[in-house]
């Protein structure tokens, strides 16, 4: 039965986009990036030329995902949250931590000296920076394929954040017309990320720099210039120099979970005296322990647990992931320091689909708990959320969704 709905659902697909003039709308998508775009680009200081290189031959890209064609019916948002909620351990998988930290090493090597020049000058750590060149592009070997101005022109005409990816296409523009890259040699992400940082046109603005000092920031081809880029990032975003990412600890039964999140920090001395310890049996950085600190279980109970200190959230300013940031502080330790795999491990969770994480975020919002919005992911103040819920209810806090909280949340 679920195969023919699957045929029966394809099969539709190309009507509907039949039922509408595909010519009729991309002549209305170049009267809207002359009506509406040129005015913008040529009030921020973009000749004629550039944004006449930059939309030579381009149209829209009928294959992106949540686009909104002038005339189409509106697509329910909730779809979305039908997509399975998996364990945060996938995220770690043996080959790609494995690989993302045996070539840092070998581009710590080759990038010595551009990684101490950068290092001095932000205060960024080099293992740090490649860890996040390695996430984003795999040290510039990924294939960034997509025409950067076919990809913002179409999320700008009819994508979902039509504003933002406007605004992001005008910035697009504006580099083209600053000379750091060819209009037509501007390559992006499906979403629009630029080069080997992967950086949203708006973001290279205030962020790239010139690492090779030729004049440009070209972080497309020139491996200087990411490494700079990706450090002044980091930098802007308040990196403190000196101090560490975080520690993987054992945090004891006696401490809740509940306490996890960035607004509950606390000196670490104060999260040692209360019985945390690092797995590693070293005692905490001498110049780590008067600073805060701030607990971090991304998998609650059911995973391993850190204590991070202020720079795991610049990284997370990066990509607004736990995750992310966590993968990075993980690989840049392997590429500093050989260290191995977490001493947690990650237990079976996750499986859940997303519209069931959302309905637990609802019923307990409608508790009154904080979750931080019912998108059916369990950032660190739904995972906290449960662990309250669970203290009140006499339960032991493991502070993450599973199936069975869904009928016990919603008595």
């Amino acid at each position: 039965m679920r195969l023919l709905l699957l045929i029966m659902s394809l099969a539709l697909l190309p009507a509907t986009l039949a039922a509408q003039d595909r010519a009729a709308v991309e002549r209305q998508f170049r009267g809207w990036l002359e009506q509406a775009v040129w005015p913008r680009a040529q009030a921020n200081g973009v000749a004629r030329g550039t944004f006449e290189a930059a939309f030579t031959g381009v149209t829209l890209d009928w294959d992106l995902p949540d686009l909104a064609p002038p005339g189409a019916p509106a697509q329910p948002q909730g779809r979305q949250r039908q997509a399975e909620f998996g364990s945060p351990g996938a995220y770690f998988g043996r080959g790609t931590v494995d690989g993302a930290a045996s070539v840092g090493r070998q581009m710590a090597a080759r990038h010595a000296g551009t990684l101490a020049r950068v290092q001095r000058a932000t205060g960024v750590p080099g293992h740090v920076i490649l860890a996040i060149w390695g996430r984003e592009s795999a040290y510039g070997r990924a294939a960034i394929p997509h025409d950067a101005f076919r990809i913002l022109g179409t999320k700008g005409f009819m994508g979902r954040r039509a504003d933002y990816f406007t605004d992001e296409l005008i910035a697009a523009l504006r580099i083209a017309q600053a000379g750091h890259t060819p209009a037509r040699s501007m390559k992006s992400s499906w979403a629009g990320a630029l080069g080997q940082p992967q950086f949203m046109p708006s973001s290279f603005l205030k962020y790239a720099a010139d690492g090779d000092g030729d004049g440009r920031a070209d972080i497309w081809r020139s491996e200087a210039d990411t490494i700079a880029s990706i450090g002044t990032y980091l930098a802007r975003h308040g990196w403190i120099a000196g101090r560490d990412w975080g520690f993987e600890v054992a945090v004891p039964g006696t401490v809740s979970c509940a306490l996890e999140g960035p607004d509950q920090g606390r000196a670490i001395a104060d999260w040692a005296a209360m019985g945390i310890r690092r797995v590693s049996g070293k005692p905490f950085p001498d110049h780590e322990v008067r600073a805060e600190g701030f607990l971090m279980m991304p998998a609650g109970r059911h995973g391993p647990a850190f204590i991070v200190t202020p720079n795991f959230y610049v990284l997370k300013d990066y990509n607004m992931s736990d995750l992310y940031a966590l993968f990075v502080g993980h690989v840049g330790d392997r590429i500093a320091y050989g260290s191995g795999d977490f001493a947690g491990r990650w237990g079976a969770v996750g499986g859940l689909m997303r519209s069931d994480v959302a309905a637990m975020q609802r019923a307990l919002e409608a508790m009154g708990h904080d979750v931080g919005g019912a998108d059916g992911l369990a950032g660190y103040k739904t995972r906290r959320s449960i662990g309250r819920w669970q203290q009140a209810t006499g339960q032991a806090p493991t502070c993450f969704p599973q199936a069975a909280m869904t009928a016990a949340l919603a008595r």
